[in-house]
Parts: structure tokens; C-alpha cells; sequence
């Protein structure tokens, strides 16, 4: 009971006191104190600065590409503005900055970047990727080892590392250009591009999907036969190739088992 009521107060405090630490227009609570001598507005803003420049931080080390196109200064405004509205909610810091590229999406200084919050989402995935749990990836001889009569209504299992981004803009070669080492070229292209983010191994690989691959894909993923995923990738891409699409994909790592339409599992 007493363990209860001291969480309580902890939960209590915890509450008063953090709204402030990302807001600055919130003033130090009340019932914070400080040792003798010492200024109480002026230690909690010290702390409230601290805590504003982890999250910077963390922000900066999940984007960097992003961080690379902007240069420090923008980017650290940028991210300063969002920390202001959204803390954190969880205590990972690799969790944080999930709402980042939305907010890039509305940042009014990042409107001439149109493709900046696409490439963010590609970081995302990229990390997410890299935190997703271990999984065996599916051999790439599964598929001839299912009767070709119920190859149709198949359905595939998605390795837990599998993300797709889709972009109107090239935003797969904006990434990759500015995750290396090196100086960036100038990009001569406007092609959309959808990104496939995969980690068969232990190393994170991001691609490019070919047209109708996104589709064709997100349809797999959602549960639907391997038939109506190929109807959606043809709606979209009437040259889709089934067969180099569906092998790349396997032996990218994007699945890890096959369920036949006689249910039984390969």
C-alpha cells in the first residue's frame, strides 16, 4: 500500500512537472524547490534546455539525411519547433520523432522541399526496420515446392522488418544520396519512387520498388491472396512482371512463410 501511494506521488509530480520541460511558455511549477541560495526558474529552464537538446538530438541521429539537405541550423530549428509540439511518450529515444516527417510535411520553411517528409519517412522505416524483430526469411525455392493449382490464393507472411514508403518524388535516390559518404550529386529526375526497406541479414536495405511493385506488395501484406495482389499491381502497371517482382522480393527478405490455399504452411 505504501509502495502504491509513493508511485502515486511520483506519477503526480511527474505530471507537474514535465509539461513544461518541452513548452517554454509554461513556467516552472509551484512546488518545485532548489537547494539553498540556488534560483528555481532558473535550474528548471537549464533542465528544460537540456531536455530540448536530447531530443534534438535524438531527432538529428534518426534523420540524417534529412539533417544533410536542410544543414545543422535549419534542422535544428526545424526540429526544435516539433519538439515544442509533440514530447516524448515514451522513454526510448529511438522511439522518438514518428510524427517528425508529418510535421516536416507543414513546416512553412520546408514547403520548397516538398520531397523532405517522404525522405523522412524512409529514415523512419530504415530505423524501424533495424528494431524489428529477428525472423527467418523465406527460401527462395518455397514458391516450387506449392501445387501451381493453388498458387493463386497464397497468401505470404511479411517479415517483420518489411516497410514500404510510397513517394510521388524521387525520394528513394534523395536517401540513398544522402545517407553516403561523399559529395551529392545534382539529381536530374522527378520520377516517383517507392521504397522498399528490408533486413534479411543484419544490415538494413533500402530499394527501389519498379511500378506496380508498391501495390502488388501492400496488397500481400494486408492479408490478400497472391491473385488479388496481382490484379492490383496490373491495374496500376500493365507491364508489372509477376515472376522477376515476386523473386526479388523473396530474395530481398520481405517474407518469411507461405500459406497455401489448402491452408497447410511451407
Amino acid at each position: 500500500m505504501r509502495a502504491e501511494k509513493s508511485q502515486k506521488r511520483a506519477n503526480e509530480y511527474a505530471s507537474m512537472f514535465a509539461p513544461g520541460l518541452t513548452d517554454p511558455a509554461i513556467v516552472a511549477p509551484r512546488d518545485v524547490v532548489a537547494a539553498h541560495g540556488k534560483g528555481v526558474i532558473q535550474r528548471y529552464n537549464v533542465y528544460r534546455n537540456n531536455v530540448t537538446v536530447s531530443l534534438i538530438d535524438a531527432l538529428a541521429a534518426i534523420y540524417p539525411a534529412v539533417q544533410r539537405i536542410t544543414g545543422i541550423e535549419f534542422f535544428r530549428a526545424m526540429a526544435r519547433f516539433h519538439v515544442r509540439e509533440t514530447p516524448p511518450a515514451s522513454p526510448l529515444l529511438f522511439e522518438y520523432g514518428r510524427d517528425f516527417p508529418a510535421f516536416i510535411e507543414t513546416y512553412e520553411y520546408a514547403r520548397d522541399m516538398p520531397w523532405l517528409a517522404d525522405t523522412a519517412r524512409i529514415e523512419r522505416a530504415w530505423l524501424d526496420a533495424y528494431h524489428a524483430a529477428d525472423a527467418v526469411v523465406l527460401a527462395t525455392e518455397a514458391l516450387a515446392s506449392i501445387d501451381p493449382a493453388l498458387l493463386a490464393d497464397a497468401r505470404f507472411e511479411a517479415h517483420p522488418a518489411t516497410r514500404i514508403v510510397r513517394s510521388a518524388y524521387p525520394a528513394v535516390s534523395i536517401f540513398a544520396m544522402n545517407r553516403a559518404d561523399g559529395p551529392v550529386s545534382p539529381l536530374c529526375s522527378s520520377d516517383s519512387e517507392d521504397a522498399l526497406v528490408t533486413r534479411p541479414d543484419q544490415a538494413v536495405i533500402v530499394s527501389r520498388l519498379p511500378a506496380g511493385g508498391a501495390a502488388f506488395l501492400i496488397r500481400l501484406l494486408d492479408g490478400a491472396s497472391l491473385g488479388n495482389a496481382i490484379a492490383a499491381a496490373f491495374d496500376e502497371a500493365p507491364a508489372f512482371d509477376i515472376h522477376a517482382n515476386l523473386a526479388g522480393m523473396i530474395s530481398a527478405g520481405v517474407f518469411t512463410a507461405i500459406q497455401p490455399g489448402d491452408q497447410h504452411h511451407v
